[in-house]
């Protein structure tokens, strides 16, 4: 500790070039902080040194040659610049005129843009690394004696760098050094830099909470309905999150189980007055408390369903983990798998990852955001430079409230994995955009409706109503999770969850006035396939459908196409199903269904194009021609292999239909953006359609 307090006083007042700092100030900082040693020789350990050479041809074809100041392979990539403190003159300095330092002032909005500039570069130098190199998962900008910026990219996808562990969070001084949780941090970058990424022990409380639930809900089934069990446990589950970030008394629902284990027939009435009080607010009779109101739904109907004891030790071991630690982008899958009967034996299986997830929303939803923004912050600055910083403060909020404004649509979310991944990453962008407000002069935050990204801008269609609850009540638990990152233990605003509705449970594509089963000509109901049950064929040993495990078929009466809500951006990972299998799996009735609602479309075409197909498509025709407009554009990423071979789908704020997807494993992934002239989502809007053509 001596060695750091001893560097940090050296190296408190530096000043001077950057390049005559840099080397020197860290190499004390890799030796003072015990990190692995730069090599004398580059060529025994490649990939660890200074000034590292990334060639590139420009467009005229000509070679130029980068230099990353300190490059670690698969580590990081740091950029290091130099500014000067700001400090009141000394009275001998005020006789004695002194040459000014060179550098940035320290503080000032000129010296935070030297820091958004460095780290632009840097990202540009690892756009520009070899593709055998990989992505490293760090980006460090440096101020040389002052200041380290710390970003952070854990898929190596060549996704977006976010501050890191989180935005506003992400600058450490050159004091905090002597911190050991920040000595650690350094370490960990330097030698396993991917431990340091959350999603790892988030995604193993995840599934070991899941495999509690699953095995809970497996012994309920036999003599509870299904939907009363999922409801029971949803709540069961929002309340141990609950209670871990601090919205209930501490341990008051493990009390609750804890004393059921003695007394199981007391846990059911002591569950349910926790719950109704949850959901109106005031005093608990059974923890003797008072409670904030949760409201939002999932608490409206209190029932708990009466456990035995060995029911409710399972109960508690889902309520020792540590909920704050749950991954929503992947829980809501784990959950419903957990929760249904034919999918609980998926709960071990893989599922798509957070990378892929991101690997489409980044560039549909955030990339043509961080481009506005990034222009509205050269628009700011340059107001700021002319003296007018109440003019820099109104860009930059007008830019905040538009983000506020965005509604994002999933029409076939699922449990909302694509949803909770696009919130977080524009609340990212808010956080900078926050950050931005504060340095000019912004207080505090506004309190009105609307003053933040919340759920209700994320909207979901989904015909399976238990995944519906789930992806609801996913959002929600990312969304309290994100203000207790950033407003430490400061409860947000009552009732804790709303009913915002953005989640219906209905068809995304087909829409009709009523419904009655097929019948045959003695009156019976005809019986078809319930398109997911299988059996092992003896012969070929394949997966085959259970001819024994039926559902009455249905008849539509007037089907068309189903409408959608507006929304500026439509993205997800729609089903795939193929004609040949369409009919088997949907039964006779809904085939005939959407033939009669899309008659355009062959029957033979994949169920995805029924998503795609035009309802509304002449809001997204060439004006000029009347053609639709096509752009392919093909990447690689065998890093990404998916769990299956859906693609997906996602839609951005372009002029005309675009079609772009990459190559992952062979299998295309598909990410479309199709908007009016006017820049907003047109697919929902004509003739209340759904759908765009493609």
């Amino acid at each position: 500790m001596a060695d750091i307090a001893e560097f940090i006083a050296r190296w408190s007042n530096s000043h001077g070039s950057e390049r005559g700092n840099s080397q020197r100030f860290l190499t004390e900082f890799i030796s003072v902080l015990e990190l692995p040693p730069m090599p004398t020789d580059a060529e025994t350990v490649p990939g660890y040194e200074f000034e590292h050479s990334v060639p590139y041809k420009d467009d005229e074809n000509k070679i130029h040659d980068l230099r990353i100041d300190l490059y670690k392979r698969g580590c990081f990539v740091l950029e290091s610049k130099q500014g000067i403190e700001v400090r009141e003159k000394t009275p001998l300095e005020h006789i004695v005129a002194r040459p000014a330092k060179a550098g940035t002032k320290r503080g000032t909005s000129a010296w935070d843009r030297l820091m958004d500039r460095a780290f632009h570069q840097a990202e540009d130098y690892v756009r520009r690394l070899p593709a055998s190199e990989g992505r490293p998962p760090f980006i460090i900008v440096i101020d040389v004696g002052f200041s380290f910026d710390i970003y952070a990219e854990f898929s190596r996808t060549g996704g977006l760098y976010a501050p890191y562990p989180a935005p506003g969070k992400h600058r450490f001084s050159l004091a905090d050094l002597a911190r050991p949780e920040v000595a650690a941090m350094f370490t960990a970058i330097w030698d396993d830099p991917l431990s340091l990424d959350p999603s790892r022990r988030s995604a193993k409380v995840t599934r070991e909470i899941a495999a509690h639930l699953a095995e809970l809900a497996k012994s309920l089934e036999g003599d509870h309905a299904p939907d009363d069990v999922s409801a029971f446990l949803m709540r069961c589950l929002f309340t141990m999150f609950a209670e871990d970030v601090g919205l209930l008394p501490e341990n008051c629902f493990q009390k609750i189980l804890e004393n059921g284990l003695s007394k199981p027939e007391g846990f059911a009435p002591t569950a349910s007055d926790l719950w109704h009080a949850m959901n109106i607010g005031g005093w608990s009779v059974a923890i003797q408390d008072k409670l904030l109101r949760f409201n939002g739904g999932i608490f409206a109907d209190p029932l708990a369903l009466p456990l035995n004891r060995i029911q409710i030790e399972v109960l508690l071991k889902a309520a020792k983990a540590d909920w704050r630690e749950v991954e929503p982008a992947i829980f809501g899958t784990l959950l419903e798998r957990a929760l249904d009967p034919h999918e609980r034996h998926k709960l071990g299986a893989h599922f798509t990852p957070r990378a892929y997830v991101e690997r489409l929303v980044a560039p549909t939803l955030i990339t043509p955001l961080r481009e506005e923004w990034r222009s509205v912050q050269a628009a700011a600055a340059m107001a700021a430079e002319d003296g007018d910083t109440g003019k820099a403060l109104k860009i930059v909020t007008a830019f905040q409230k538009k983000l506020c404004l965005l509604r994002i649509l999933d029409p076939a979310c699922g449990t909302g994995n694509f949803l909770y991944v696009s919130f977080e990453l524009l609340k990212r962008l808010e956080a900078e955009v926050i950050q931005e407000e504060a340095r000019y002069g912004a207080q505090g935050r506004l309190l009105m409706e609307g003053a933040h990204v919340d759920p209700h801008q994320f909207l979901g269609l989904e015909l399976n109503s238990r995944a519906a609850r789930i992806a609801e009540m996913v959002l929600w638990i990312g969304y309290l999770q994100w203000h207790f990152r950033t407003h430490g233990h400061t409860p947000p605003s009552e009732p804790i969850i709303r009913a915002f509705r953005n989640i219906e449970s209905r068809d995304a594509i087909l829409a009709f006035d009523s419904w009655e089963y097929r019948t045959d000509k003695s009156g019976k109901p005809e019986m078809r396939w319930d398109g997911r049950s299988t059996k092992t064929d003896p012969v070929t040993g394949r997966e085959v459908p259970d001819p024994e495990k039926t559902l009455p078929d249905m008849v539509f009466k007037n089907p068309r196409p189903a409408s959608w809500p507006e929304a500026d951006f439509i993205l997800g990972n729609p089903p795939f199903l193929g004609g040949s299998s369409k009919r088997g799996i949907l039964g006779q009735g809904y085939f005939e269904a959407l033939a009669k609602a899309y008659p355009e479309l062959p029957e033979s075409c994949d169920l995805v194009m029924y998503l795609l197909v035009a309802q509304g498509r002449r809001d997204c025709q060439d004006e000029k021609s009347g053609a639709f407009r096509l752009h392919h554009h093909q990447q690689h990423f065998p890093s990404l292999q998916p769990p299956n071979n859906r693609p997906a789908l996602g839609c951005g704020p372009v002029r005309d239909l675009r079609h772009s997807g990459s190559s992952v494993g062979g299998q295309r992934r598909w990410c479309r953006r199709a908007h009016r002239v006017d820049g907003r989502c047109s697919w929902p809007r004509s003739r209340g359609s759904s759908n765009c053509d493609a």
